[in-house]
């Protein structure tokens, strides 16, 4: 084994008690679809090593009197931050000075002090004998602040005393990502999480694949707008949960057993052992809101690599440019003429989890490069990436295969719940006022 890994937010607290929302009840964000420039976006706290061009965000207050802020959604993430610092390069920002119910962390804190499960590493202080917070990032980029509690209002849901980072510096290779945005929402399993402070069994969102919305569902919602009535039968596929720590595992990553992967009807001939984690916890499945695209470890990839090609020669083709590698992992791209309308028929990709399958339909699997054109022809490829070429011991599977997909995070019973459907008219039927019709099956 070799010094490849997934690199992991450090930071100098953990959280003892977790917040309770106000209220129960079920909360509804709207869910945004942001398109940044490529190569734009930071890597995010605890995140892989790569780049995407899209962000999914929430609006959504902090503060007393409430201050409106942007924030990105990412379930591969623990720590929620802010950017407390109004510069030129970050315009949009939270001002503590303007909040009443804003409280910094001090050194002395059991919130500072305290060590969990997942995060070892000693608190430290600042100048000002508070909680010093560190994010450290895979591209050598990182941003400071202090660790605080403030209160998150959702529609009616207030969280009084949520702790997240207040950042005031940044050292980023990619600043315009952070120029867009507030901050960001953590969503794993960690206790640091949102979703773990505000102490909701479960959350789900649905991402539209064509008009660029969609929905959050903080908490159950089932009562609330009849969720059985009209959504296709979710199907449940458990989280594997591993007591012991080991060097390439993420303990409060979502992690789920990938069984294997079908293009088309062709099941890939893989054995099962391909898709488990080792002894070192190399080889997980991570189901990742915060990526773009799905990356899967050399071997998997190759065999759907060779099984879609296969699948579409004569149909399309292929871009005879080695050195050209979309997000330095995915090596399969075809040239499509420029006046071409639509793409044709497609093979499908199933990914197989133990109990539930995704199925992304042909023409998802393929991505229009932006910018790239040789030509006559623009560039697509396939929107699947060679995780050993990013140096990255897991399988992660982004949004963009997510879209139209009802995504279900059970935390109460350790399980992630599928179903496809129309994320548009998820969204009309939580009255968010988006248009379509529902898709079951």
């Amino acid at each position: 084994m070799n010094d490849r890994r997934i690199s992991l937010l450090f930071f100098s607290a953990a959280l003892l008690f977790p917040v309770q929302a106000q209220s129960q009840e079920a909360l509804i964000l709207p869910l945004q679809t942001q398109e940044v420039p490529p190569g734009s976006v930071p890597t995010p706290p605890n995140k892989l090593a790569f780049r995407h061009n899209i962000s999914l965000t929430v609006s959504l207050t902090v503060g007393t009197p409430p201050q409106n802020v942007s924030m990105v959604i990412d379930t591969g993430s623990e720590l929620s931050w802010l950017h407390c610092n109004r510069t030129p390069d970050y315009p949009l920002s939270f001002d503590p000075t303007r909040s009443a119910s804003y409280a910094p962390i001090p050194c002395s804190s059991p919130t500072c002090t305290a060590r969990t499960r997942d995060f070892q590493i000693p608190a430290s202080c600042d100048a000002g004998n508070l909680c010093h917070a560190t994010l450290s990032y895979a591209d050598a980029s990182s941003s400071e602040g202090n660790l605080a509690a403030d209160t998150f209002s959702i529609g009616s849901g207030r969280m009084p005393g949520l702790v997240f980072g207040c950042m005031r510096t940044a050292s980023s290779s990619n600043p315009e990502e952070d120029a867009r945005n507030t901050g960001l929402m953590g969503m794993n399993l960690g206790s640091l999480s949102f979703v773990s402070q505000m102490g909701f069994p479960k959350f789900s969102y649905c991402i539209s694949g064509s008009d660029f919305s969609g929905l959050l569902l903080l908490g159950d919602g089932g009562s609330e707008a009849n969720l059985s009535s009209w959504l296709a039968p979710l199907n449940y596929t458990p989280l594997v949960r591993v007591s012991t720590p080991l060097p390439y595992f993420d303990r409060v990553a979502y992690t789920v057993q990938l069984e294997g992967i079908r293009v088309s009807d062709v099941m890939l001939p893989l054995p099962e052992s391909a898709f488990l984690p080792d002894h070192t916890g190399a080889g997980q499945t991570m189901v990742d809101s915060g990526t773009q695209f799905t990356f899967l470890l050399g071997p998997v990839y190759d065999a759907l690599r060779a099984e879609f090609l296969k699948q579409t020669g004569g149909v399309l083709q292929q871009l005879d440019d080695p050195n050209f590698v979309f997000q330095g992992a995915m090596d399969l791209c075809y040239c499509v003429p420029l006046g071409q309308a639509n793409l044709p028929p497609l093979p499908s990709v199933s990914l197989v989890f133990r109990g539930a399958e995704m199925t992304i339909p042909g023409d998802r699997a393929l991505y229009r490069v932006p910018g790239q054109v040789r030509g006559n022809d623009s560039v697509h490829c396939l929107t699947f990436g060679n995780a050993d070429l990013l140096g990255v011991e897991a399988f992660v599977i982004g949004h963009h295969h997510q879209q139209n997909v009802w995504m279900e995070f059970d935390l109460e019973k350790s399980r992630i719940g599928l179903a496809h459907v129309r994320c548009d008219l998820v969204g009309q039927r939580f009255g968010l006022g988006l248009q379509g019709e529902l898709r079951r099956g």
